[in-house]
């Protein structure tokens, strides 16, 4: 068995893609191209969730009653956010098209991004190229979205995005 040395914050991203694609098969080389993360990073990432018990013995589904207990009870907590500075972006958290409709918020949340369209405070996304993948895939947009609200989100939204995962992943 091989050491788990930890998640990392791109294996979110990736199961989130598992699930995305929902009845799909998929291929390791067709995730790395849609997140645009490399074939190695992919296959240690799966070996992660496979040791940390959120994927299956042959690293293919994502066992989701698991990935939905780590997202609601750890994600804040071992992958912490803390709003950052002004800066144009991709909308994330409360300013996702989904809770935007939801909640009035004063404050917008971005990944940063050259090319985003709002300006709003930083949230780091989980890997470099996340807004890149975003763009070819809006169930995994509103699912990186949702997850940011959970880390720096209020209790209200924090339980709506809670139960819009719960709606996705379970």
């Amino acid at each position: 068995m091989r050491k788990h040395n930890g998640m990392r914050p791109q294996d979110i991203v990736i199961l989130l893609k598992i699930v995305a694609k929902g009845e799909s098969q998929w291929q390791l080389l067709n995730l790395a191209n849609e997140l645009k993360i490399s074939n190695s990073e992919i296959s240690e990432s799966l070996n992660r969730s496979k040791t940390a018990n959120l994927l299956d013995f042959n690293k293919k589904l994502v066992k989701r009653q698991n990935f939905m207990e780590f997202i609601e009870h750890g994600l804040k907590y071992v992958f912490p956010q803390e709003p950052g500075t002004m800066v144009r972006g991709t909308a994330t958290a409360h300013s996702h098209p989904f809770m935007a409709a939801k909640f009035n918020s004063a404050t917008n949340y971005v990944w940063p991004d050259e090319n985003g369209t709002i300006m709003g405070l930083a949230i780091e996304p989980y890997y470099k190229k996340q807004t890149e993948a975003v763009k070819e895939d809006g169930k995994l947009f509103k699912l990186l979205a949702l997850t940011d609200v959970i880390r720096v989100g209020k209790t209200r939204e924090i339980k709506t995005a809670i139960e819009e995962l719960k709606k996705i992943i379970l």
